[in-house]
């Protein structure tokens, strides 16, 4: 256990600093690490506690670069989203969550090779009122993952601030989403002693690492920065897509699979308790079958499933999709580990 607090702390220090010299992305950096760590409904505690230090250190060392203007136009719709977030971790599967953030990430790619000037021709600002928008997104997202910092730093880019400005109003903007979400998460029992260790351990890593980075920023360029900015956003989004795809088809086991022969190509996908098969046939043309279950029939399917049943030790239903003719149902019956096939 201290080992691995050891190490979280070192990679904090290094995650904190390449994030404020990116403009932010730690939480993104350290949800992969904390992963190995703990269960995913716990890493939003953890990362809180870091990430809400981060911002209130920051504010001491960076405030008199906060922009007001955009601070008052973010906070008042980013508290409502984030409550519904954190209500929701309970309900929601965060893995899906990480896994679109990761996409959104990755599509920053083409800024990452976009000229200089190019980048300025097109980085046109947003209207204020698109901060409601965006607060209430972040503090959705942020509720849920317990992250939202890099996934935003595009947005804080179009509204034309400096590197320090984007450091000191980034920071103002989340601390207070940071402590909402840890006196929530502690209601909804979303914490664990590993988890209280694993967020001090980040706390600590969050203070050295905004006492230490305002003697970085000064030699960066506007351009460098920008750039590091969107490098730091695509290399986030491919480790959480590597990431979080593998716990997803670990937890929901899915497994793909393709065979063929001469006259026919079959791939197949199952997902937790659901099986897809896209089949091509070369005297039939195109087809997609789907597990269903009985409870998804009606009228005289649902009949012909009980009939079935009285006869058969068990029944499998498929929805079969021909391109260009009627949807059909095939019902597989197995009696004494014989199969039996109907189609209606």
């Amino acid at each position: 256990m201290i080992l691995k607090i050891v190490l979280l702390l070192a990679g904090t220090i290094l995650a904190f600093w390449i994030s404020a010299i990116c403009g932010g992305g730690a939480s993104l950096i350290l949800i992969p690490i904390l992963n190995l760590l703990l269960p995913t409904s716990l890493v939003p505690f953890s990362l809180t506690i870091g990430t809400f230090t981060s911002s209130a250190s920051r504010i001491a060392v960076f405030k008199k670069h906060i922009n007001w203007k955009i601070f008052l136009w973010f906070v008042p719709f980013s508290i409502p989203a984030v409550l519904l977030g954190a209500y929701l971790i309970k309900y929601v599967n965060p893995n899906y969550l990480q896994l679109i953030v990761a996409l959104f990430l990755i599509a920053n790619l083409p800024q990452l090779f976009a000229s200089k000037n190019k980048s300025e021709e097109t980085d046109k600002e947003y209207p204020k009122s698109a901060l409601a928008l965006i607060g209430f997104s972040a503090g959705f997202i942020s509720g849920i993952t317990g992250a939202v910092g890099l996934l935003f730093n595009r947005f804080y880019l179009k509204f034309g601030l400096k590197k320090e400005e984007i450091v000191a109003t980034r920071a103002a903007n989340e601390v207070f989403l940071h402590l909402i979400k840890l006196i929530i998460y502690i209601s909804l029992g979303l914490y664990s002693g590993t988890a209280l260790w694993l967020g001090i351990a980040i706390a600590v890593g969050a203070i050295v690492s905004s006492y230490t980075v305002k003697y970085i920023l000064p030699h960066l360029s506007e351009n460098l920065f920008k750039k590091i900015g969107y490098g730091a956003m695509v290399i986030s989004g491919i480790t959480l897509f590597t990431g979080t795809s593998g716990k997803i088809i670990q937890q929901d086991q899915i497994v793909v699979s393709n065979s063929s022969t001469q006259h026919k190509k079959v791939y197949s996908m199952s997902w937790r308790n659901t099986k897809m098969v896209l089949e091509y046939k070369a005297n039939k043309g195109i087809e997609f079958e789907k597990t269903v279950s009985p409870e998804d029939l009606s009228g005289s399917l649902k009949e012909k499933y009980h009939s079935l049943m009285d006869h058969y030790d068990e029944v499998q239903i498929e929805k079969v999709y021909v391109f260009g003719k009627k949807i059909t149902h095939e019902f597989y019956c197995y009696k004494n580990n014989v199969l039996t096939k109907f189609k209606v």
